[in-house]
């Protein structure tokens, strides 16, 4: 009884992921959470155990990863009419962290390392171009760039503040703090005033 309460959550998760009908929402959390989220922790747990084998494991991974990336989304308007992409999509992220198979090793090895070989000199004049246009485009906005930090940092202070506002609605503001000195000042004053108008009476 316990071995058939176990297995029915997982015959119903596969079943609703691999149903045709299923939403996308579904599958496309399935992708996130296997193709990102999981490699993530992963590869947190690979820094801080200092595992060199799985560090270059998730190395190869996420080098392979982020060029599939970069095709998808080169190619999205296209993959996007493709029957069951999200479900293909989903085996092949599982099949690139697999132990037995190890299929972003294979990729890397087959198809990614021999292409970055072959345009290694264009694709570092690409970037030395590209570093070079974008130190040129700061230098030439420093004034503009200021002005846009200057912007977000009132509106992160602002955000702040709204948030305090709402968290902590009994504490005074600092308007309040930086006024009272002031308000202070001005009943030291009346009384003054009120002493000099007894000794005028008197």
């Amino acid at each position: 009884m316990a071995l058939l309460a176990s297995t029915i959550p997982t015959e119903v998760g596969l079943r609703l992921l691999l149903c045709p009908l299923t939403s996308n929402i579904v599958t496309r959390t399935a992708c996130c959470t296997i193709g990102i989220g999981l490699p993530v922790y992963s590869t947190f747990k690979a820094i801080e155990n200092k595992n060199r084998n799985e560090q270059e494991k998730w190395l190869l991974y996420w080098a392979v990863y982020g060029s599939f990336s970069l095709v998808e989304v080169l190619s999205d308007k296209f993959l996007y009419w493709c029957p069951f992409y999200y479900h293909i999509k989903f085996a092949f992220l599982v099949w690139l962290q697999l132990p037995s198979g190890y299929g972003s090793k294979y990729l890397y090895a087959k198809h990614l390392r021999p292409f970055l070989l072959k345009h290694q000199a264009k694709v570092d004049q690409l970037l030395n171009f590209l570093s070079h246009e974008i130190e040129k485009f700061v230098s030439n906005h420093q004034g503009e760039i200021q002005l846009v930090k200057a912007v977000v940092l009132r509106c992160a202070m602002t955000a702040n503040q709204m948030v305090k506002d709402i968290t902590n609605p009994g504490q005074p503001h600092g308007q309040s703090t930086i006024g009272g000195p002031n308000t202070q000042m001005s009943v030291q004053s009346q009384d003054s005033g009120s002493d000099t108008d007894s000794d005028t009476a008197n």
